[in-house]
Order: structure tokens, then sequence, then C-alpha cells
């Protein structure tokens, strides 16, 4: 079993305390380089989101329109 996969089961229920955690460190890098891979560090983010499931609508929400 891959590090990835044990991941994901321990935030199985959890995806959005994932995406939340996500989010804050991204935005730690950010800060840290004052914007300067910024570009690289949202592409990271989103990836790690959908490795985890963060983004995904919960019950009881909308899915966002699609495009």
């Amino acid at each position: 079993m891959s590090v990835m996969d044990k991941l994901k089961q321990m935030l199985k229920g959890h995806e959005d305390q994932a995406s939340k955690g996500v989010d804050k460190g991204g935005d730690m890098i950010d800060d840290r380089t004052q914007g300067k891979y910024k570009g690289h560090v949202d592409t990271a983010q989103d990836k790690l989101k959908d490795q985890f499931g963060g983004d995904q609508p919960g019950p009881g929400q909308n899915p966002p329109p699609a495009s």
C-alpha cells in the first residue's frame, strides 16, 4: 500500500478538513515566497484536492455548475 493510499484512507470522511489544510499550507508557502511561485502552488493545491476529494460537494450541497 502506497503512502498516498494510506493518506486517502485516513482522510476518508474528512475531505473538507483536508481541503482546508491544503489551502492553509499553500497560503503559507505563498506568504513565505511572496507569491513568486503562486501558479505552481495553486496547481499543487488543485492536484492534492483532487487526490483527497476535498472540493467535492458534501451531502445537501449543490455541485458547481458545469461550464
